[in-house]
């Protein structure tokens, strides 16, 4: 493109086309960073709100009696891969068949259903009411986020679109924790979580408005008759190369997500217990270390999405699989905040490829049932690894150190299985999208 006949395309010309940015990207990516903020300077805390209005309570189980307030983090780990796994498919089903825009005005509401109960019914069993609505909306919203990128964005540069809005998922992702931690120090952990979901119920809303101008109608022209509502019917078209990434990729989730959500209780209570600090102070740094995590993932996207275009994905997703195991072990040798500081970096360059293999599974999947196919890969995956995140803080009431210890050896076992298993795209070829 060109700005006049014969001329040289600008500098800004040249930044959109590099960077692949439409108008449907650009309401996209708005959305995601408005919804995003929401989230992040809310959901991140809710580990330590549930367990602030769960207080001496306790819940007899057989001959288990377990504390409320880390029953019921546990519960809401599992309910967010379950329920992202559940959620995963009819959200590429309804992009399928509605378009990407309507569904994603659709999943907005739902969020917004789930910050209004949060905000209305300050007790730990409304908190796990109003995360069924909202807690899985990356989740469901995935595959029409992927679709919009797949129609707007050349093949030749879709490793950098999905890049684009990997790196732009950051943003919230750094601003957010630290907002939502400086929320707790100013008003402590009951009152700062609850003004943190009023702010995300307001940005819901402002990103509802936003994508219904910016992104392009994309109404199925034949009523979405074509949408599969049967993910048994799709299987069939999971190639061998995509479906061995899925099992690497289960094992790797199963060393992220058994201490995911603990994460913040090893940091805070060492913060507390060897660094001396206040709750509020803890949390405060928590998300301090939030950002340098971010920051470290922001940096890595776009050299990353450059050079797997031209030297293949599967270094760098081996890589990004190493990173990923690691963290749990470096995570058992920190207790103080200066040990946390590379342990985050490290946690940040788990992002290192995850744009790469998003583009993997976009590449593999058929033209004509991308959205559907996501919803596939991310509902199996999730359903199976739901289960590692509720099992993750029984072994925590166990020994801590013991699951950050199982942790890894899932980690270790899901990046081998991708180094011997695992394919590039061009190793594939078209005959293996075809199988």
């Amino acid at each position: 493109m060109t700005d006049t006949e014969g001329s040289t395309p600008s500098p800004l010309r040249r930044a959109i086309a590099f960077f692949g940015l439409r108008r449907s990207i650009v309401g996209m990516l708005s959305m995601i960073v408005l919804v995003g903020m929401g989230e992040h300077m809310a959901e991140r805390y809710l580990p330590m709100y549930l367990e602030k209005l769960g207080g001496d309570l306790s819940f007899t189980l057989i001959a288990f009696t377990l504390p409320v307030g880390l029953l019921s983090i546990g519960l809401l780990a599992f309910m967010d891969d379950l329920l992202s796994a559940l959620y995963s498919f009819p959200g590429g089903y309804l992009s399928d068949r509605w378009g990407a825009k309507r569904a994603l005005m659709a999943f907005n509401a739902l969020s917004m259903v789930g910050y209004l109960i949060v905000i209305l019914i300050p007790t730990w069993w409304a908190v796990l009411l109003g995360a069924a609505f909202f807690i899985s909306w990356s989740a469901i919203s995935l595959p029409a986020t992927m679709e919009i990128i797949s129609k707007a964005v050349p093949k030749t540069q879709r490793t950098m679109g999905v890049s684009v809005q990997a790196l732009v998922r950051r943003i919230p992702k750094t601003l957010g924790p630290f907002a939502g931690g400086a929320f707790i120090a100013l008003w402590g952990v009951t009152s700062g979580v609850r003004i943190a979901f009023v702010f995300a119920l307001g940005l819901a809303m402002l990103a509802m408005v936003l994508q219904q101008i910016l992104i392009e109608s994309d109404a199925p022209s034949d009523g979405g008759k074509r949408a599969e509502k049967n993910p048994l019917k799709l299987w069939p078209l999971m190639t061998p190369g995509l479906r061995n990434l899925l099992a690497s990729d289960i094992l790797i989730r199963f060393c992220e997500r058994i201490p995911d959500v603990l994460v913040i209780l090893w940091v805070t209570h060492n913060l507390i217990i060897v660094g001396g600090m206040s709750v509020g102070e803890a949390a405060f740094w928590f998300g301090i270390l939030s950002v340098i995590e971010q920051i470290t993932a922001m940096l890595c996207y776009i050299p990353v999405a450059r050079m797997a275009d031209r030297f293949g994905k599967k270094p760098f997703v081996a890589i990004t699989f190493g990173f990923f195991a690691l963290f749990p072990l470096a995570l058992l040798f920190a207790h103080t905040l200066w040990a946390f500081v590379p342990v985050f970096i490290l946690r940040g360059l788990k992002e290192f490829g995850e744009p790469t293999r998003k583009a993997l599974i976009m590449d593999l999947a058929p033209e004509d049932r991308k959205a559907a196919m996501f919803g596939l890969y991310y509902l199996v995956r999730d359903v199976i690894v739901s289960f590692a995140a509720l099992s993750g803080a029984f072994l925590w009431m166990i020994c801590p150190q013991m699951t950050l210890l199982i942790a890894f050896g899932f980690g270790v076992i899901g990046a081998a299985w991708f180094i011997v298993k695992g394919r590039d795209v061009s190793a594939e070829g078209d005959g293996q999208r075809q199988a």
